[in-house]
C-alpha cells in the first residue's frame, strides 16, 4: 500500500508560478514511479508528467514542456511539481500517482491504467 497526499494548490494569475507537492508513505519510495495527472469536469484525466524510479528520468507531456519541471526527495519521500508560465488552461485538479512493480526495461508509465495508487487532488486555478 502506497499512501499520496498533495499539496500546495491554489489561486495564480497567468503567468505565474505554483508547486505542487505529494508526500508518499507506506512503501519504499526508492523504487517507485511517480506520476502527474490533472483532470477538469467533464474530460478525462490527463498526462503531465512522471519521474522514474530507475534513474529519476523525466517525460512530459507536449502542452506542459518547457514550464513544467518533475522533481523527487527519496530521503523526504516526496515529489514535486513545479510549475512556470501558467496558462488559464492549467487550471485542474492536480494529481500525484505512483507505480510500484515496473521492470527498468519497460518504458515510463504515462496511461493512468497503469498507476496503481492515487492522491486525492489538489486546485490549481489560474486566471487570465
Amino acid at each position: 500500500q502506497v499512501q499520496l497526499v498533495e499539496s500546495g494548490g491554489g489561486l495564480v494569475q497567468a503567468g505565474g508560478s505554483l508547486r505542487l507537492s505529494c508526500a508518499a508513505s507506506g512503501r519504499t519510495f526508492s523504487s517507485i514511479d511517480m506520476g502527474w495527472f490533472r483532470q477538469v469536469p467533464g474530460k478525462e484525466r490527463e498526462f503531465v508528467g512522471v519521474i522514474t524510479w530507475s534513474d529519476g528520468g523525466t517525460l512530459y507531456a507536449e502542452s506542459v514542456k518547457g514550464r513544467f519541471t518533475i522533481s523527487r526527495d527519496n530521503a523526504k519521500n516526496t515529489v514535486y511539481l513545479q510549475m512556470n508560465s501558467l496558462k488559464p488552461e492549467d487550471t485542474a485538479v492536480y494529481y500525484c500517482a505512483a507505480k510500484t512493480g515496473r521492470s527498468m526495461w519497460n518504458p515510463p508509465p504515462t496511461l493512468s491504467y497503469e498507476y496503481d495508487y492515487w492522491g486525492q487532488g489538489t486546485q490549481v486555478t489560474v486566471s487570465s
